[in-house]
């Protein structure tokens, strides 16, 4: 199936894959998304709205197995605090429902802040736009994209310390 991500990424001639898996609706985890498309589910990156006040957006990019540190995002994109954006928000500002977000084709476009261990994979997944479907490309063709969206595009130490969690949900 064609998604906007993927419209996206083709008329930027950057190569990709597009992985589809069955959506159960009641568990939109990047770790359940990781084992259904059979990639380890810290190279499934999960792209977040998040907001730092009134009007303020920014697009985050973490590993699935990761919590997102508030704290880091926010002094990276130089915000006072930083908060996931209020869900009934999403959809209007992104076009994109929870569970398919993605930098590309997003209604508008937000200052994009990479995990770094983003850069340490052969492949990354991330949403092609919608449930069910994964885009899996090179990282580096994954930040070209993002550069081309004429945005600030960073990568930074996003995620919380302490243990991952494995797909199975054990610590790692």
């Amino acid at each position: 199936m064609k998604t906007n991500g993927a419209r996206f990424l083709e008329s930027l001639g950057i190569p990709f894959e597009l992985r589809e898996y069955e959506v159960d609706p009641e568990d939109l985890s990047a770790i359940t998304v990781a084992r259904k498309i059979g990639m380890p589910p810290e190279q499934v990156f999960k792209t977040l709205l998040v907001t730092g006040g009134p009007n303020v957006y920014r697009f985050a990019v973490i590993p699935g197995d990761a919590e997102l540190d508030f704290k880091k995002l926010a002094r990276a994109a130089g915000l006072r605090k930083a908060e996931m954006a209020p869900l009934k928000d999403v959809q209007p500002l992104t076009g994109y429902i929870r569970g398919g977000v993605t930098l590309f084709g997003s209604r508008k476009v937000f200052p994009v802040y990479i995990d770094e261990t983003a850069i340490l994979f052969d492949t990354i997944s991330v949403s092609a736009g919608t449930r069910g479907t994964q885009l899996i490309l090179s990282p580096d063709d994954y930040l070209k994209a993002a550069h081309a969206l004429d945005v600030e595009v960073q990568t930074a130490d996003l995620i919380k310390n302490g243990p991952r969690l494995t797909a199975e949900g054990h610590s790692a």
